[in-house]
């Protein structure tokens, strides 16, 4: 007996209302992206293995799904492909804990079968494009990107094995009026959706980066941040815990303890960063980029959104430099980010083209649905239906009625003709069912007349227009 069909964990189908709002919302992101000057480009769905590891972090490159290689690979191969004591040890999952012994073991079979891997962003691939492009592209290369990416997470409310990102980058450019524009395009899409509220918090690595040099933890920079960034996960207590079982002094928490109780106007937390950071270089003048994009937002002004200093707020990437941002939806709605991003000053240079500064944001379109749908904000034209059936009489009233669907689709108006000759009832039920709210009756009647009953299917009334009226009402 067959088992009953299933999806992959982590991974869903979409109805056909699910797909027209997200459509709606990739439709919006879309526009203020071309608004703002960037233009689309797609990669591969997966790339080599070599361009993805080591990009992310010891976290990330585990969530990094591998592809073993297909075909002969096996009978191809000259050298004896040596299988694991343990053939288990390839069925563990990634995001899952295995002993040293079993992780060695795992490693060193897979690097022989999986030369590729499904991307885990689109910020590394755009890096990999930019270096490989990068004597037909026009710099600085304002880009965007709308395509699906893969992580070998735990799934929950949210968050996905597989989703979609929207990425909006320059890369060319070390100009902070790109952070300051960046700031007004978060703002332009979500006010856009209708979704007013949202903060837009940001930091600066350097200002991290000073935090770690202030406190005598500057090589344990890379694990003070991932800690860091998991505070609203793991509370205060949990991620100084981390950091003790990291090598970070006692001593040290306690010099860093101020960054847990910051508050304040945005003036306020800068004063008190200046305060803190005084003794660092690097760390001050993470304050004063801050200070330069949070000054001219503040002039130019946002039309919903509300931007914060969060000097808590690392993103765990290591390939950020500069300012990070991340947004979060209004306090009503309780989701993890919204969208995110940030500067990164030589991502490239790990591709071989060295002090290509680039900068760029992220929208979560998983997220960004749940939140649209828990605060009913799509409108009520995002729906994949028509707007009127066409009832079939037979094929002579079939052809009267096709004739106005071809001129009406002409005009952008969705209609359709139901295909089968059946009992009207089984029609309009099939219309209901779909969620069409006109039905549109032409019989021997309204041929000879050259009108159309038009029936409003939610409240019953029906009318009689020609062809120039039935245009008008359903555009209405």
């Amino acid at each position: 007996m067959a088992s009953k069909p299933s999806v992959p964990k982590g991974t869903r189908d979409f109805s056909p209302s699910e797909v027209s709002k997200r459509q709606y919302i990739i439709q919006t992101i879309k526009a203020n992206f071309e608004k703002f000057g960037f233009q689309p480009i797609e990669t591969p769905s997966f790339e080599n293995s070599d361009t993805l590891m080591g990009k992310y972090g010891e976290e990330g490159d585990r969530l990094i799904f591998k592809i073993l290689n297909s075909g002969n690979f096996f009978y191809d191969k000259k050298e004896k492909i040596e299988l694991p004591e343990s053939i288990e040890a390839l069925q563990v999952n990634s995001a899952e804990t295995i002993d040293v012994k079993q992780r060695i073991e795992l490693n060193k079979f897979t690097g022989k079968i999986s030369e590729k891997a499904l991307r885990y962003d689109l910020t590394v691939p755009f890096a990999r494009y930019v270096v490989q492009h990068q004597n037909d592209i026009v710099f600085p290369f304002k880009r965007y990107q709308i395509q699906p990416v893969w992580r070998a997470d735990n799934p929950q409310n949210g968050r996905y094995r597989e989703f979609y990102q929207c990425d909006a980058d320059v890369v060319g450019s070390k100009s902070l009026w790109q952070e300051v524009e960046l700031v007004q395009l978060y703002d332009t899409v979500f006010t856009s959706l209708g979704l007013e509220g949202v903060t837009i918090k940001i930091n600066n690595r350097k200002i991290l980066s000073g935090i770690a040099e202030v406190i005598g933890a500057s090589d344990k920079l890379i694990d003070f941040t991932v800690a860091l960034d998991k505070l609203d996960k793991i509370g205060e207590d949990g991620v100084k815990k981390e950091m003790i079982e990291k090598g970070i002094s006692e001593e040290a928490l306690v010099k860093v303890q101020p960054l847990f109780s910051f508050s304040g106007t945005f003036g306020d937390k800068i004063a008190q960063l200046s305060e803190l950071l005084a003794s660092s270089e690097e760390g001050m003048k993470g304050v004063e980029e801050l200070k330069f994009i949070c000054d001219n937002v503040a002039d130019l002004g946002l039309s919903t959104a509300i931007l914060d200093l969060d000097v808590t707020l690392a993103r765990g990437l290591n390939y950020y430099t500069g300012a990070i941002f991340e947004v979060a939806a209004p306090k009503t709605v309780s989701i993890g980010s919204i969208g995110g991003g940030g500067r990164y000053d030589d991502l490239t240079g790990i591709f071989g083209l060295k002090n290509m500064s680039g900068v760029g944001i992220s929208f979560g379109l998983d997220r960004i649905y749940l939140v649209l749908e828990k605060l009913q904000l799509f409108p009520e034209t995002v729906a994949a239906t028509s707007k009127a059936l066409f009832v079939n009489y037979g094929d002579k009233e079939a052809l009267y009625a096709s004739q106005a669907i071809q001129k009406l689709r002409q005009e952008n108006i969705k209609v359709e003709l139901y295909p089968d000759n059946v009992k009207v009832g089984k029609q309009f039920q099939y219309a209901d069912k779909r969620l069409i709210p006109f039905a549109v009756i032409a019989g021997d009647q309204e041929i000879a007349s050259n009108t159309y009953a038009l029936k409003n299917l939610v409240t019953g009334e029906q009318v009689s227009v020609d062809l120039e009226g039935l245009k008008n009402a359903l555009l209405a």
